[in-house]
């Protein structure tokens, strides 16, 4: 009988020592991952640290968001004035490598890595539930469209504005200037410091047109704010800095991109809002005619070439580009753009940005993209022969290339493209079609008026309506010829003009440009001429059709086009 209690403490005692011996080879497990993590560490050249049992700061640990902590299993546990110390389960991960950049843009210190162990990771993911939990705020400015709606009885006439601001407090004031710049479809909100006071101005249909006066004093506090709202450094004024926000609408989100500019009498601020509804323009909305939308689509749907849209910045070469990707966009054909920057996010288009600052050019990424066996491929802008002489080399082998180049016209095109080195025997195949463009204003269909040209203006705008090309099959009947101008009402805030339309010339590639090529004539006017005799409506022309049409003013399409 007295046997049985020996027993059982010896089988409690065993039990002990198992469990004592388990947990003794996961201490050993442990210590051997760290050692592992370590040799890693001094492998890849990078510091090594153990954070078990370590205490992270909240500061340095708020810095990466939890879900981004789990996802790339990576966190911030110590800060300072010059550095963010940041550990990493995995070094090598691109992701991780980009989200690190990013960081470091961010916070504008250096980024120092160090490489931890998944146990080390799990034990500072444990940390984040003691950080206290703040109500998430949406970065970005809420104009609700009671607001819009408000400011927009308010300021009916853009010409008045300056007076109606001054009834608006300070804090309303950026508010004020985006709603407005909203409800006239502004692209471009302008704010600027000179000796005596700051000038709010805003881009309109590409003009810019004064708004507003404000008092110097007022200066520190509206820059402070527009620098909170976009992420800026405050207590940078002595050079350059980019950021931006989001405007949250009922129906649409504008990303605000925020520019600053050191002055003499202070910074500049340009703010460009960007519509996300604009990225959905379709191929038919751009304003084309029938007759060149006919002639544009039919080199679109080509599977292989090269289509440059030319024109100054600002005549809208992008959103062209743009509506032709949503056009070409369908689940069957991969779509890769090379843009500097990316200004709006397609759905189902690989969107690559160019960092010239690390080597990534449009030269290298066309290379690289080139490699992802794309249909289609958008480079933003042929600046150099090299990006050249890969652009047409990829159209010439099975791709569809979309580009854009700095000349006046669309025969201007090919001599640019020879003058940067490259060979006509490549260019002359390559070449699908070339698209010069301008934007115009549009008349307010609410106010317009008819109005008599003067002599000089109306016989130059019969002359050439008369020489449209035969081949294109249009007419105009130049003896009942009417033209409208602008008055200004309500509905265009008193400017006489509402909204922008494309003017086009559609230069085809055909086998009498192809031989002026081949044959070295690389004359533009010569290369014009013969684009005409194929039946190219020229800008000009297409301009002066819509004038006839009271879509716009003969004044506005000869300041654009001629």
């Amino acid at each position: 009988m007295s046997s049985q209690p020996s027993k059982k403490i010896k089988a409690v005692g065993a039990i002990g020592a198992q469990e004592k011996f388990t947990e003794k080879m996961k201490e050993l497990a442990l210590e051997k991952k760290e050692q592992e993590t370590q040799m890693k560490a001094f492998t890849l050249g990078i510091a090594y640290i153990n954070l078990v049992g370590k205490a992270i700061p909240p500061g340095p640990l708020s810095l990466v968001p939890e879900e981004d902590a789990k996802r790339l299993s990576l966190v911030c546990f110590a800060e300072s004035a010059e550095e963010r110390k940041v550990a990493v389960v995995d070094s090598q991960n691109t992701d991780v490598k980009a989200y690190l950049d990013e960081l470091g843009k961010k916070v504008h210190t250096k980024i120092t890595v160090f490489l931890i162990s998944s146990t080390s990771m799990q034990a500072a993911l444990k940390m984040y539930a003691q950080l206290p939990r703040v109500k998430e705020e949406i970065a970005g400015v809420e104009i609700t469209q009671e607001n819009l709606d408000a400011y927009g009885e308010a300021f009916t006439d853009i010409r008045t504005v300056n007076e109606q601001l001054k009834g608006v407090t300070l804090t309303e004031i950026i508010t004020v200037l985006i709603a407005i710049a909203l409800k006239t479809r502004s692209s471009d909100i302008h704010i600027e410091a000179e000796e005596h006071d700051v000038k709010a101005r805003m881009r309109v249909d590409g003009i810019l047109h004064d708004l507003a006066i404000l008092d110097h004093a007022t200066w520190p506090k509206i820059i402070s704010r527009i620098k909170l709202l976009s992420g800026l450094k405050l207590n940078i004024n002595d050079r350059p800095q980019d950021g931006r926000f989001t405007i949250f609408l009922k129906d649409d989100k504008v990303d605000v991109r925020v520019s600053t500019l050191p002055t003499n009498y202070g910074e500049s601020v340009v703010m460009r809002l960007l519509r996300s509804s604009a990225a959905g323009l379709k191929f038919e909305q751009l304003g084309l005619s029938e007759y060149s939308s006919k002639r544009l689509q039919k080199e679109i749907d080509k599977p292989n070439g090269m289509i440059v849209t030319t024109g100054p910045t600002g005549s809208g070469k992008t959103t062209t580009l743009y509506a032709i990707l949503n056009y070409l966009n369908s689940p069957e054909v991969k779509i890769i753009t090379l843009e500097d920057p990316v200004e709006y996010k397609l759905g189902g288009i690989n969107q690559s940005q160019i960092d010239a600052s690390k080597g990534y050019t449009f030269a290298a990424g066309l290379r690289s993209i080139l490699r992802q066996d794309p249909d289609v491929v958008m480079v933003g802008e042929i600046r150099d022969l090299e990006t050249a002489d890969i652009a047409i080399n990829a159209s010439l082998t099975g791709h569809l290339v979309l580009s854009t180049i700095h000349t006046n016209s669309a025969a201007g095109a090919i001599p640019r493209f020879l003058a940067m080195g490259v060979k006509g025997f490549l260019l002359a195949p390559a070449f699908n079609a070339v698209m010069g463009q301008r934007l115009i204003r549009k008349l307010c269909q609410t106010c317009r008026v008819e109005v008599q040209l003067d002599q000089e203006p109306l016989e130059r705008a019969k002359k050439i309506l008369s020489e449209i090309s035969p081949t294109s099959g249009i007419t105009v009947d130049l003896d009942t010829l009417k033209f409208w101008g602008p008055k200004g009402c309500n509905d265009c805030h008193g400017l006489g003009y509402k909204g922008r339309l494309g003017i086009y010339e559609i230069m085809n590639m055909t086998q009498q440009i192809e031989a002026l090529v081949l044959a070295g004539q690389i004359s533009e006017y010569a290369i014009q001429a013969e684009a005409i005799k194929d039946g190219m409506i020229t800008m000009v022309q297409d301009g002066l059709i819509r004038a006839a049409a009271g879509i716009t003013s003969v004044e506005e399409v000869f300041s654009v086009a001629d």
